[in-house]
């Protein structure tokens, strides 16, 4: 057989769940249909706390989008744009006490919303892997799920043979940013985590050149990597028509054909690392309510 075409598992995962109505809608819509397996959650946003319910019975994974740069509705504390965050990381300037802040109320906000801990963790602007965030972060998870520890989203570069040389600097940028630590940290742990990480690109090009994209990444996807997304329905946010050309593309009725012809499933990661070889063995299982006491 093929190698391209042996079966394959794949984690699709919508990101900003919460930002706006429009992105809501469109990755409650995605995971109906089966496109999206995981929702990546910005839990201070006040459109968390209005439609994260919805996610409960999805069937999709439910995680934790850890967010230290963009301010969501007027309630919200101001935060440092990302590469103001990036120059005090990495000159070790972070305000440590407000991460670690940010980090408990995101995680307890999820909690108090949904009644669950995460399934996962990732970051808005991938700032979960930087310097200072990683460690506190893995501190937490640690104190907080012992038990169940969520599976962690990785930036391990994947599939970029083929794509423009934009898509690959990106990739490797986002990789070098504290991705490399973060996914070496997790193997001293055996945290936990997807293996390789595809959807990285310039949000441009339109319909037709995220159709060519998206193909290209699950063409050359391996069991367990991880894809991320940013679709839309309409609406007033950065990046807008390119997050609804993502959506129409993610929405078309032919995909999940091509899916299963090219021996590609969307499954939840929690689903796949239970019962991966190349997976770590950490404790992913059945979800499960944090203890009420903090």
């Amino acid at each position: 057989m093929d190698t391209l075409r042996q079966a394959r598992r794949v984690a699709i995962c919508g990101d900003d769940f919460g930002m706006d109505a429009g992105i809501d809608h469109a990755i409650l819509r995605l995971i109906q249909a089966r496109r999206l397996s995981a929702a990546s959650c910005m839990s201070s946003a006040p459109g968390f706390a209005t439609r994260g319910a919805e996610l409960l019975n999805s069937g999709a994974d439910i995680g934790l989008h850890l967010n230290l740069t963009e301010r969501l509705g007027l309630a919200d504390t101001p935060r440092p744009a990302l590469r103001r965050l990036l120059w005090r990381a990495y000159s070790r300037q972070l305000d440590l006490q407000w991460v670690n802040q940010e980090i408990c109320r995101q995680l307890d906000r999820f909690e108090d919303v949904l009644g669950l801990a995460p399934d996962y963790i990732d970051g808005h602007q991938h700032v979960h892997q930087l310097p200072g965030v990683r460690q506190l972060l893995l501190a937490e998870l640690q104190r907080r799920y012992a038990g169940r520890r969520p599976w962690l989203r990785l930036t391990s570069v994947a599939a970029l043979d083929g794509l423009p040389w934009a898509a690959h600097i990106k990739a490797h940028a986002i990789a070098s940013l504290g991705g490399h630590a973060l996914a070496a940290r997790a193997r001293a742990l055996n945290w936990p985590s997807n293996r390789g990480f595809l959807g990285v690109y310039g949000f441009e090009g339109g319909r037709r050149g995220y159709a060519r994209m998206l193909h290209h990444w699950l063409v050359h996807a391996r069991d367990g990597d991880l894809l991320m997304c940013h679709p839309a329905l309409a609406g007033e946010i950065e990046h807008a028509a390119q997050r609804k050309a993502e959506y129409e593309v993610l929405a078309d009725p032919d995909l999940g054909g091509w899916l299963a012809v090219n021996g590609l499933s969307v499954q939840r990661m929690s689903v796949i690392l239970a019962s991966a070889a190349w997976a770590a063995p950490g404790a992913v299982g059945a979800r499960w309510r944090p203890a009420t006491g903090r």
